[in-house]
């Protein structure tokens, strides 16, 4: 008997893969395990490859297995991506414009591009969702999202990597610190202070950038916490656990007992790059980088 692949055997295998446990998969899927089980070894035949090694503690992927999961996941969720498109047009909307961004993108590149999408493309929808550069990098490559603002030197080869904004760094502490704006000389001031910073996971450019800055300066950081959300970064220098030094832009919006001292003077800056996949089929994504672009 022949037997075709269909998109039941997809979803089958994968809820294996992710659980690498057939019991736990079948009850996922609300089927049996040994259906489970012929299912998969019908989409092995099928295929003519073996997909997962099976023992009684643990179950595997092969590296075809692999391979496969990463595939399918980009097949299923650009299934989805289609449907949901469908959806708008039929409602007579354009489509949807998936974004990611660092929470500094938002205090001016965000709010200039949604509004110039409601003014010259008023049918597009938009959703928003703040990540790290890399989980960004990761939803682009798996088409979860259409583009991102991040902090990134490099991207890889599929991606498309524009420079958007470029801001100013400054030093945030506590309101009450002895030096302001007018008697800072320079960062030579703060060596021996605290630092708090973003982690270096989730803005590894921000983190080269900061360390440089200091060494410039002639010490080395001492590090003592660090976050990935400007408002916990704030509410620990305002709590005089350190200092901190951000992108100028994201002090706005924030209404915290802490300054800001301006490094006009230093040569490093603070780039927001657009990025966007080369192939990415989402018909009103050149709309979106227009705007960013041509802004």
């Amino acid at each position: 008997m022949s037997y075709q692949l269909e998109l039941r055997h997809f979803k089958y295998f994968m809820a294996v893969a992710e659980e690498l446990h057939y019991r736990k998969a079948a009850e996922k899927l609300f089927i049996s395990q040994p259906g489970l089980s012929r299912q998969i070894k019908q989409m092995e035949e099928i295929l003519e490859v073996k997909l997962f090694i099976r023992s009684k503690k643990k179950v595997s992927l092969t590296e075809a297995g692999q391979y496969l999961k990463e595939e399918v996941q980009f097949i299923l969720n650009h299934l989805e991506i289609t449907k949901k498109q469908l959806k708008l047009i039929d409602e007579g909307n354009s489509g949807e414009l998936r974004i990611g961004f660092l929470g500094s993108a938002m205090q001016q590149v965000i709010p200039k591009l949604l509004l110039g999408l409601r003014d010259a493309f008023p049918s597009i929808k938009t959703s928003l969702e703040e990540l790290s550069n890399q989980a960004q990098v990761n939803a682009i490559m798996k088409d979860k999202l259409d583009m991102g603002f991040v902090r990134l030197a490099r991207v890889p080869k599929e991606l498309e990597l524009k420079p958007v904004f470029e801001d100013t760094f400054s030093v945030v502490v506590p309101e009450d610190y002895p030096i302001d704006q007018l008697s800072f000389k320079g960062m030579q001031d703060l060596q021996h202070e605290h630092f708090i910073l973003f982690s270096q996971d989730y803005s590894p450019l921000y983190f080269d950038t900061v360390m440089s800055i200091c060494e410039d300066a002639g010490f080395t950081p001492k590090v003592s916490h660090k976050s990935v959300h400007a408002q916990t970064i704030f509410t620990l220098v305002e709590n005089k656990l350190g200092i901190a030094i951000i992108p100028t832009s994201l002090q706005y919006g924030f209404n915290m007992n802490v300054k800001f001292i301006a490094l006009n003077k230093i040569k490093q800056r603070a780039v927001l790059s657009l990025i966007w996949k080369k192939d990415n089929r989402n018909p009103v994504l050149k709309n979106g980088v227009d705007l960013i672009l041509k802004g």
